[in-house]
């Protein structure tokens, strides 16, 4: 350090231990300065706690939330990602399911709907997978990009801006002994980071437009991933829902009637009387005798 820096360093530190301890009185500034830096303080807080949240929310395991974190890095190094590269709880359920349901057959009921609901589980990974690479891109990476610049901006502006501060009240209470000029160059400095930490905190209050775009995009995101894993979670209700199993194949005789082969899942409907079904299978509905099949899962009513 120069000898000049030193100095400086020491008129900062003197200045500061005279506030603290003696309770002298240091430049004040104006309420519209501290209207803007409170407003640029609440963003800040804002933008950083709302994207550690997001990524909490994205992803609770910190392994995998670690991952997470590096998405913008690969892509970058290796294109569009498709996987996130990391496992989600919905797909090593799924992996778990279809392990057992192979392992027991489809021919078992238990084993079967393993296999359907292990399948859907997987889909629900993938799903979920696409979300968090929507959020981590389209939400969570326009906010680290503001902290990475915008934040930072503020910060070094407000840090230098104090130390000038400091520095220019040592010289104001030494006026006299210190040069005009050295006071002077002091007064244009503190003044020239005033205007500066400014100019930094109205860049970051005046992209609150795009803000409002980025949570647009995080919602809509989570419509779309809400939206198909309603969709997965239905036609896997519809497989499971009230249904019975074909124990032999079945030709229908009369009109109405519903044909079948063994083993086919047929959605039942309702109950005719104590001999007879309607139901689904294959996009086709009609009647059927209960003596051809198993009940997995009995109508409600």
């Amino acid at each position: 350090m120069s000898v000049a820096g030193f100095k400086k360093q020491f008129y900062k530190a003197s200045q500061l231990v005279s506030e603290k301890v003696g309770g002298a009185e240091g430049t004040k500034l104006d309420e519209d300065f501290k209207d803007l830096e409170r407003k640029a303080d609440i963003t800040s807080k804002a933008v950083l706690d709302v994207i550690t949240k997001t990524s909490e929310y994205l992803q609770p395991n910190p392994a995998s939330r670690a991952k997470l974190t590096m998405l913008n890095t690969v892509s970058k190094i290796r294109g569009q990602v498709n996987s996130p590269g990391y496992p989600q709880p919905e797909g090593l359920l799924g992996e778990s399911m279809t392990k057992f349901g192979r392992e027991m057959g489809d021919d078992t009921n238990f084993g079967g709907a393993l296999l359907d609901v292990g399948e859907s589980m997987k889909r629900l990974a993938e799903v979920k997978d696409s979300l968090d690479i929507d959020v981590k891109q389209n939400f969570i990476d326009p906010l680290q990009a503001i902290a990475d610049k915008d934040i930072k901006d503020i910060q070094h502006h407000l840090k230098k801006l104090e130390g000038r501060r400091l520095d220019l009240d040592y010289k104001k209470k030494r006026q006299g002994k210190i040069p005009d000029e050295e006071l002077r160059q002091a007064m244009e400095k503190f003044h020239e980071s005033k205007e500066l930490a400014e100019s930094s905190m109205h860049n970051l209050l005046e992209t609150d437009v795009e803000q409002v775009s980025q949570l647009s995009s995080l919602v809509e995101s989570q419509v779309q991933y809400h939206r198909q894993a309603v969709q997965i979670l239905e036609e896997l209700y519809d497989k499971l829902g009230e249904s019975c199993k074909a124990l032999y194949d079945f030709e229908a005789e009369n009109p109405g009637e519903l044909s079948f082969r063994e083993g086919d899942v047929i959605v039942l409907t309702s109950r005719i009387d104590e001999n007879w079904f309607e139901g689904t299978v294959h996009g086709r509905s009609g009647f059927f005798p209960n003596n051809y099949v198993e009940v997995v899962v009995p109508l409600s009513h």
